[in-house]
């Protein structure tokens, strides 16, 4: 699976949603999401809806997602420190 297909599910499961994906191997992929979606949930509810996204593809042709997810507010205080 290319990164660019990681990206366009999660957009298609997150409307709105801003995604970074990095992973040249395939099935290794790191991920900075930022959706209205979050706004008020915790991270662990976060990822639950990213996982959600991309559904049984987790268990087969994605072996690992690190991600950050990020409600709109909190992603403008982080990309302001960093």
């Amino acid at each position: 699976m290319r990164a660019e297909d990681v990206k366009q599910l999660i957009e298609a499961g997150l409307p709105g949603s801003i995604v970074q994906i990095q992973g040249d191997d395939g099935v290794h992929f790191e991920a900075v999401i930022i959706a209205d979606a979050f706004d008020g949930k915790s991270m662990l509810a976060q990822h639950r809806m990213v996982y959600a996204t991309l559904g049984d593809r987790m268990h087969s042709e994605i072996h690992a997602l690190s991600m950050r997810t990020y409600a709109p507010a909190e992603w403008e205080k982080v990309s302001k420190t960093q």
